[in-house]
């Protein structure tokens, strides 16, 4: 069974930090690269940060040195380290795929506010 889910998310103050957690299923994570997506109120949902089943993470420009994407394949968990986060970080943050679509499943997020 395909599941997802995602925690860690809440308010923080301009510059502070948040550490995300998503938990998959096995039949996502074992053999995909995974990503940390967001969707703010009114856009689309965008790609941040991917990895690599071996490791190597790659990064939005907007989130580049602030946010570590890291996976622990042991315990199907995909991670996003955030720091330094301002206002424009606010959204919904979503755990899924590489390659993803709209029509694919998807967990319910986590909500990440940024106060300044």
């Amino acid at each position: 069974q395909v599941q997802l889910v995602e925690s860690g998310g809440g308010l923080v103050q301009l510059g502070g930090s948040l550490r995300l957690s998503c938990a998959a299923s096995g039949s996502i994570f074992s053999w995909n690269a995974m990503g940390w997506y967001r969707q703010a109120p009114g856009k689309q949902r965008d790609l941040v940060a991917g990895i690599s089943t071996g490791g190597s993470a790659n990064y939005v420009d907007a989130v580049k040195g602030r946010f570590t994407i890291f996976r622990d394949n042991a315990k199907n968990t995909v991670y996003l380290q955030m720091n330094n986060l301002k206002p424009e970080d606010t959204a919904v943050y979503y755990c899924n795929k590489i390659g993803v679509t709209s029509n694919d499943y998807w967990g319910q997020g986590t909500q990440v506010t940024v106060s300044s």
